[in-house]
């Protein structure tokens, strides 16, 4: 057995909470910045249905070569606009995610990413640094919308 651990991301957004979770809720938002840097996701490549024991799919592509790597979840909460939450089960020990969004009071909604059961490739600094591109990804996005 892999060993595995937790990985925790904390960003400030200038978005309301509503906003964030329904960006990233929604297929046609999170094709804009789903995914490292250097990978796009379709929005036809996304199966959201949005309630507990629903399906979340994503299929990246490889800017690259054109690879792909598919991430198959199942919401496990469901709480707009203050958590989401889903588990991977085809990450060996069924990665979990939840994502808590806090809302500041002055415009800005502190967003925390919590991962249990992240297994060691995972855990790098190369996939670590993966997963910040797409955080900055969204911050990009977020600047071009309007609240």
């Amino acid at each position: 057995m892999t060993e595995t651990g937790e990985l925790t991301f904390r960003r400030v957004h200038r978005a309301s909470p509503e906003l964030l979770f329904d960006c990233m809720t929604t297929p046609e938002h999170l094709a804009h910045f789903w995914g490292p840097a250097g990978t796009t996701t379709p929005v036809e490549n996304i199966v959201i249905d949005l309630r507990p024991g629903g399906a979340f799919e994503t299929t990246m592509v490889s800017d690259a070569d054109g690879g792909t790597y598919t991430m198959r979840a199942v919401y496990t909460e469901v709480n707009r606009p203050h958590r989401l939450g889903w588990i991977e089960s085809d990450v060996e020990g069924g990665m979990h995610t939840t994502i808590t969004f806090t809302d500041l009071g002055d415009g800005r909604t502190e967003v925390v990413t919590h991962q249990t059961n992240v297994p060691e490739a995972y855990r790098s600094a190369e996939a670590q640094a993966g997963f910040a591109t797409s955080l900055d990804r969204f911050d990009a996005y977020l600047a071009g919308l309007d609240d």
